[in-house]
């Protein structure tokens, strides 16, 4: 899944230019000149966004406004992309919680770089380590001891919903009106799943290291 990237530049040759080679490296780049409409898009319609790329000289509103304005509301890492290239503006912009400062002009391919690794961080950081697996929620993805396991979207529902409540009891009504999977959803097709996920996982119903069966009642996350 391609990583979506708002940049927010006025310099309208620039953002074109950055745009598509961003694209041509298989991120999803999305160009505003008005730093207002930039932020109505990421902060109120909410679209998707992995990272931004931020110009300081903005019209109508300065950049360390528009990352203050971020940053109060989104966990989302921003790269500052400037000709303010100064100690005093790299020390105010990282106080802000800028995660990089890029000094302009530079190559679009070291605006790649840093993207890449940033990301990188921020896709560890966002993990969820319990036990022999790490998740990562956002892309639906699980690994067991470093190995990747192949669940269903389904699948990885119920087994994050386990993990995320370990050593606690869970019904197969709970699991059903947790995950929203409506009331016609029978408690076999829960056991069905449950079934599943065990054998990716090497699991054993009779001896389990990690989901344990609850007579009467359902299933809880031991590992």
């Amino acid at each position: 899944m391609s990583k979506k990237v708002l940049l927010i530049e006025d310099d309208i040759s620039l953002q074109e230019l950055i745009v598509s080679f961003l694209d041509s490296y298989g991120f999803e780049a999305a160009g505003y000149a008005d730093p207002k409409k930039a932020l109505e898009a990421l902060l109120e319609k909410h679209e998707p966004f992995d990272i931004v790329v931020l110009d300081l000289m903005l019209p109508g509103m300065d950049g360390f406004d528009v990352a203050k304005k971020i940053k109060s509301q989104l966990d989302i890492p921003i790269i500052i992309s400037s000709a303010r290239t100064d100690i005093g503006n790299k020390i105010y912009g990282y106080d802000l919680g800028a995660d990089d400062y890029l000094d302009k002009p530079y190559e679009p391919r070291e605006l790649v770089l840093r993207l890449e690794a940033i990301l990188r961080r921020y896709g560890r950081k966002n993990e969820l380590v319990v036990s022999d697996f790490a998740i990562d929620e956002a892309n639906h993805s699980i690994l067991m001891e470093g190995y990747p396991i192949d669940l269903t979207r389904i699948e990885f529902d119920i087994f994050l919903l386990l993990i995320k409540n370990r050593g606690k009891n869970l019904s197969r009504d709970q699991i059903i009106g947790s995950l929203g999977l409506g009331d016609e959803t029978k408690h076999r097709t829960i056991d069905m799943h449950i079934s599943n996920i065990r054998q990716k996982i090497g699991d054993d119903a009779k001896e389990p290291r990690y989901i344990k069966s609850v007579w009467g009642i359902g299933y809880k996350f031991t590992g």
